[in-house]
């Protein structure tokens, strides 16, 4: 059984964050360790929230707790979401460094969440930061820019800027909801980016009155899942997509503007619409 440290907020009523993401790892047959950044009632999008957020040493603390027990060494990922202070982002830095120190086959996943609201300095911190203390990345269209600080408009462009940031540290880039100006309308794109491989997979847009949130952690936290499974990144991509596009389905299908994680968990573990992904020769 794989264990995955998990620090995102957490939300009461909806799915976004650890809400989104913790489910469908333990669906996929991990074990997860939700530390939540901020516990608020619902999801900011709905313009009405109540709660708050824990402090960064506290962050330190929860982690230090789980190494006095001596089981920090049994940490085999990290992921990351949403941070809503520059003292949050680096207390994940830290905590990412502690874990590492105890565990050196632990890596650690980002989904870099730019513009939506965080504190002052937040989006400069993570831009700036951020790459150097990943393994991995899941950064939207809008946040690869900014990360290579140029537009991009097609996938060729995409995979050079993939490899631009792989070359700051982390080895896999997955982008979410790819801009391209060669591509249908009414299809999403995904791209996936190493040094020597870039696979790219689609899947239906569907016309949503208010785009669900939650979608980016879910993407996330099926990637890794598979990658404690073992498997290849292709095929982990794959299996990312077809599970991404039958829990929107389902939740379009259903006419809600929450996740439907609950009704599309068979096809989160056992997708049954495998929609596959095809090489991307970049030069």
């Amino acid at each position: 059984m794989k264990n995955v440290l998990s620090i995102q907020p957490h939300v009461v009523f909806g799915h976004a964050g650890n809400s989104a993401a913790v489910f469908p790892m333990q669906r996929l047959g991990v074990n997860v360790w939700p530390l939540e950044t901020m516990q608020f009632s619902n999801h900011m999008q709905y313009g009405h929230w109540a709660g708050s957020a824990i402090d960064a040493p506290q962050m330190a603390e929860l982690v230090e707790g789980i190494g006095a027990i001596g089981m920090l060494r049994r940490c085999d990922a990290i992921v990351s979401g949403y941070l809503g202070s520059t003292d949050h982002v680096q207390a994940v830095i830290d905590i990412v460094r502690s874990v590492k120190a105890t565990n050196p086959r632990a890596w650690h996943f980002c989904t870099p969440v730019i513009g939506k609201g965080a504190g002052a300095g937040v989006d400069e911190f993570l831009l700036r930061h951020m790459p150097e203390a990943v393994d991995g990345m899941s950064p939207t269209h809008d946040t690869l820019q900014k990360l290579v600080g140029r537009t991009i408009e097609t996938v060729d462009e995409a995979v050079l800027a993939c490899r631009e940031v792989i070359r700051r540290g982390p080895s896999v880039v997955l982008v979410k909801q790819l801009l391209d100006r060669n591509s249908p309308a009414d299809r999403v794109n995904l791209l996936i980016v190493t040094e020597n491989e870039a696979w790219m997979s689609q899947h239906p847009r569907y016309p949503f009155a208010r785009q669900p949130v939650g979608v980016g952690e879910l993407t996330s936290a099926v990637f890794v899942a598979r990658r404690l499974a073992g498997d290849s990144i292709r095929t982990a991509f794959e299996h990312t997509v077809a599970a991404v596009h039958a829990v929107l389905k389902a939740t379009y299908d259903a006419g809600r503007y929450e996740l439907e994680l609950v009704a599309a968990q068979d096809d989160i573990a056992r997708p049954r619409e495998w929609l596959g992904a095809w090489f991307v020769d970049a030069a």
